[in-house]
């Protein structure tokens, strides 16, 4: 029996389950790009009570850099402090177990007007994932209102070792000001 708290922060949502061997025990989300920071640990304070976590996994993105900074150093730090496992997993693969077609993209808004995405064959991911303008994105099956299925999350083999940042940063040191 395990017991895994699930997190992501890659979309405008803030999502956390708690999942025991595939079975959710919990799930809860906000809505809001910029609510990440208050909505995670109200989450996670309302999802673990009653349970002994034994595990963290965490949706490394890709996704805009305070959204998944925010859930990435939050799992980190509960990870840790718990002397517990994490794993982190690509958010896009976590929302395109939901899709049963055979050949499809997902797209999540990056902001600036595009979105982050990735193709699938057959339920598995084909390259890296990338960040364009809709209009650069070809394909005919594109799913674009879909956010990471936490069971899936839970299920997909945690790799990820660092943040998927596609793009650097709005943020500019002063040093490095015009």
């Amino acid at each position: 029996m395990t017991i895994t708290l699930a997190i992501d922060t890659s979309t405008s949502r803030t999502s956390v389950a708690v999942i025991n061997d595939g079975v959710i025990l919990w799930q809860g989300h906000r809505d809001g790009a910029t609510e990440h920071g208050p909505a995670l640990p109200a989450l996670v304070l309302e999802g673990i009570k009653g349970f002994s976590i034994d595990d963290v996994v965490v949706g490394m993105g890709p996704g805009p850099y305070t959204g998944l900074r925010i859930g990435i150093a939050f799992a980190q730090s509960f990870a840790l402090a718990r002397e517990i496992a994490l794993r982190g997993v690509c958010s896009l693969d976590a929302i395109a177990a939901q899709v049963n077609e055979k050949d499809f993209i997902i797209t999540v808004d990056a902001r600036r007007k595009e979105v982050y995405w990735a193709r699938y064959k057959d339920g598995v991911r084909i390259g890296e994932p990338a960040v364009n303008f809709p209009s650069d994105v070809n394909g005919s099956n594109i799913h674009g209102d879909l956010y990471p299925d936490m069971k899936a999350l839970v299920s997909l083999p945690g790799n990820i070792t660092e943040p998927i940042y596609l793009r650097r940063p709005d943020a500019v040191a002063t040093a490095d000001r015009p």
